[in-house]
């Protein structure tokens, strides 16, 4: 149960005949819920003709069924579910961003962050450009119509625009005849595509968008790869691809993605229990139950319970009706909000050393009152694992840690977060086995630039989540 922010949810649909392709987005975009929590919206393609609706909340709250017979039947859609790296959280900053130029319309909806996009808005800014949002998706639709006014194609502008925008994104684009997934040259955020037995090509963040559409998974797209789907046909533009080394974030793993997800042919679920089993190599400890912090502590638990021979229980009950613990504004309501969210199974816990797993340890708040609840349910002792390293690093890539200020681990040794906590001891997945997580050779492969600071990428000029917000107030 991370304090930190998630990433954004993709979707869309290229169907062959004219079918009700709202429906099937908001199915997809409940799949994807967990990637982002904050706004959501759909854009519906009937025969060129764009129809959207988008908003602040659930994908459940803002959708009613009016809503999705309003969008009505078409051959395409693009589904957006938001939480936002850049730009503060209003309607105007949902997704997915429609563009009315020249040559027709676009809806856009992107994953991750741009390094440049403060340089490049300020740009576009002194040529004229007219901004209606405070978030780089703006900024991205706006270089692809700049170049499309100069290609032949909707292709070739998208193909150009990636010479300019650098960072992390993965794209999906509509255009009235065309739907266009898209990746950067690193691969830092996932996106695949599947079909439909019906023809319908699907492209979405995570696979388990895919089943819950009924669509069966073809691959991947590759990093700096164009994926083109028409009535034509359907069409790789590989320009980008193998143009800079491969950098999947390695905590869509650990914690972004749904563990039912495979992403590039890895299990999500089974690298977290890799995580947990590693975990259990570094950190042995006595214990007598070995408990997950739900939903993203539970594989990695499962992993460390079976490395260490520690009976496995289930120490939590999650009341699925509240949001991951984020969601609440400010620091006092997000620590309340554990308290109902989760309780603790008394009958696990009481009279038993515990070993505790959890994703990670960000601010050391969350897990401090979680420790807290479980020390009141009778545990004589606390374990704490986080599955990941320490966080050390500011993200520029997509995750919402933008400073080390509020980082623990920056902070205090290990010893003194154990204290600061509450917990008897805690343990840090090592840095230096991040690769078992994904059977790769160490470093290849993945970023993981929040815990080493080595990034693939320039570092952004400017870094401040509201920086557009903050650009024009200074005007």
């Amino acid at each position: 149960m991370s304090n930190l922010k998630e990433e954004c949810g993709l979707f869309g649909i290229f169907a062959n005949e004219t079918c009700d392709v709202a429906s099937t987005a908001y199915y997809a975009l409940f799949a994807l819920q967990h990637r982002g929590q904050e706004n959501c919206g759909i854009v519906v393609n009937d025969d060129g003709v764009f129809s959207s609706h988008k908003d602040i909340g659930l994908v459940e709250d803002v959708f009613m069924a009016r809503d999705l017979q309003e969008l009505g039947y078409g051959n395409m859609a693009v589904g957006h579910v938001r939480y936002g790296t850049t730009g503060i959280n209003t309607q105007s900053n949902s997704q997915p961003m429609v563009v009315n130029h020249h040559k027709g319309r676009m809806a856009v909806a992107h994953n991750g962050n741009l390094v440049n996009s403060y340089e490049l808005r300020q740009e576009l800014e002194l040529e004229g450009s007219i901004f209606h949002s405070t978030n780089d998706t703006e900024v991205i639709a706006y270089i692809i119509t700049k170049e499309r006014i100069k290609s032949a194609s909707i292709e070739e502008a998208v193909e150009r625009a990636m010479d300019k925008i650098e960072g992390a994104y993965s794209l999906v684009i509509m255009s009235p005849s065309k739907l266009i997934a898209v990746r950067d040259k690193h691969g830092f955020r996932p996106l695949c595509y599947g079909q439909r037995s019906d023809g319908a090509y699907i492209v979405a963040s995570e696979t388990c968008a895919l089943d819950a559409v009924d669509a069966k998974y073809i691959r991947d797209l590759e990093p700096g790869e164009i994926v083109v789907f028409s009535k034509d046909d359907v069409k790789s533009i590989d320009t980008h691809m193998n143009t800079a080394p491969h950098k999947i974030c390695i905590f869509e793993y650990l914690y972004f993605a749904r563990p039912d997800s495979v992403i590039e042919g890895v299990s999500v679920h089974k690298s977290r229990m890799r995580a947990g089993a590693c975990l259990a190599m570094e950190h042995p400890v006595q214990g007598d139950v070995v408990i997950g912090v739900p939903d993203s502590g539970i594989s990695a638990a499962i992993g460390y319970a079976e490395q260490s021979g520690i009976p496995y229980g289930i120490g939590f009950i999650k009341n699925k009706y509240i949001g991951r613990t984020f969601i609440a504004p400010g620091q006092e309501n997000r620590e309340d909000k554990v308290m109902i969210k989760l309780n603790v199974l008394k009958d696990t816990v009481e009279g038993k050393r515990v070993v505790l797993v959890d994703d990670s340890i960000v601010r050391g708040t969350t897990i401090a009152r979680i420790i807290k609840l479980v020390r009141e349910a009778g545990a004589t002792e606390i374990h704490v694992m986080s599955s990941a390293p320490p966080f050390m690093n500011p993200c520029y890539y997509g995750t919402d840690i933008d400073s080390k200020e509020n980082l623990i681990a920056c902070k205090m040794s290990t010893e003194e977060i154990a204290k600061a906590v509450g917990a008897d001891s805690v343990g840090y997945l090592d840095i230096n086995h991040l690769n078992m997580l994904l059977g790769t050779k160490p470093n290849e492969g993945y970023c993981h630039a929040c815990f080493s600071g080595e990034y693939p990428t320039k570092e952004p000029e400017v870094t401040a989540k509201n920086r557009f917000e903050q650009k024009i107030s200074e005007k």
